[in-house]
């Protein structure tokens, strides 16, 4: 796994040629259980990485979409699995053992909070907060197509444009924030708001 833009924050990717861009998964190491954010599979190399950092307590998925290699975590680290609400009763989270349903401002004790995005291609789509609040992870809605930018879901995606755009501003208002870690594409890891609100104005 690579390093991220902090100590804690590791990142795997697989290169998607049909869409020319990342996916990733995100793990956050802390001393009461580590947290795997929409993990992608892991080769032995990443996985006795992972082992070495202390295993995985928690899997925190964005949306129905980004369960990924979930299964495969709860099986080998024994991971708790946490997902939206809003996309509960979605049939990619069949026999998967969700022990926690999340809402918009959801505030976990393993310090992350929970924001809903709307307009997104699934209905219950959240991103993830960290504390202190410099550095958020993002699923299907926000993405980086291209480095050193953000962009949005393709519009024949979105369930409602509006919606999204709302969601984007409400994100780029968040005070202190520089990095935004993307499930799909290259992530931003410095001044993550203004990329946001730079989505938001190129919007409309």
């Amino acid at each position: 796994m690579k390093s991220l833009h902090r100590p804690d924050l590791f990142g795997w990717s697989a290169f998607d040629r049909a869409r020319n861009v990342d996916f990733n998964g995100t793990l956050l190491v802390r001393p009461g259980g580590n947290i795997a954010f929409d993990p992608m599979p892991v080769d032995e190399h990443d996985a006795a990485h992972i082992d070495a950092l202390g295993g995985v307590a928690w899997v925190l998925i964005t949306n129905s979409d980004h369960v990924r290699a979930a299964a495969d975590f709860t099986h080998r680290w024994d991971a708790r699995v946490g997902a939206p609400t809003g996309d509960r009763g979605q049939p990619e989270f069949a026999g998967l053992p969700v022990g926690l349903w999340l809402d918009d401002g959801d505030r976990l004790d393993f310090g992350v909070t929970c924001l809903a995005l709307h307009g997104s291609k699934t209905p219950g789509e959240l991103a993830f907060l960290l504390e202190p609040g410099d550095t958020l992870i993002t699923g299907d809605l926000v993405r980086g197509q291209r480095a050193g930018a953000l962009n949005l879901l393709p519009d024949p995606k979105l369930s409602d444009r509006s919606a999204a755009l709302a969601s984007v501003r409400r994100l780029a208002a968040l005070p202190g924030l520089e990095a935004v870690v993307v499930g799909d594409g290259q992530s931003v890891f410095a001044g993550g708001a203004e990329r946001l609100a730079e989505l938001a104005t190129s919007l409309g």
